[in-house]
């Protein structure tokens, strides 16, 4: 249901749509898979119109494993329908959080000197 491709050695999720108690426990398996197949995660939020707390327990979650593990976590292009659940809960002050994963990938390369 919910794309993973992959894009500079992290895989990236697409959640799209309503994340909400119906379709939050396929965005929590299809999270936890790819953080136990040990790769960095990617969510991207920028199709979301709309997250409940489900949903955010799924991200929270994830984020909890990926610490566990060792794996770099974040979410990119959060849709302002969801930053603003992400800002009331304050967890905009808790995930790592880009405008893109263009943006993250940037981060990773090596400084000129």
């Amino acid at each position: 249901m919910y794309p993973v491709k992959e894009n500079g050695g992290y895989s990236v999720v697409h959640l799209t749509g309503e994340v909400d108690l119906n379709c939050s426990p396929e965005a929590r398996r299809v999270i936890l898979d790819c953080l136990r197949s040990n790769n960095p995660l990617l969510i991207d939020l920028s199709a979301v119109t709309y997250i409940d707390s489900s949903g955010i327990a799924s991200l929270v979650e994830g984020y909890q494993v990926s610490r566990k593990l060792n794996l770099d976590f974040g979410l990119v292009g959060v849709s302002d329908r969801a930053m603003s659940v992400l800002h009331l809960a304050r967890l905009d002050q808790v995930f790592p959080i880009f405008a893109s994963v263009e943006e993250r990938l940037k981060r990773d390369l090596p400084r000129e000197e």
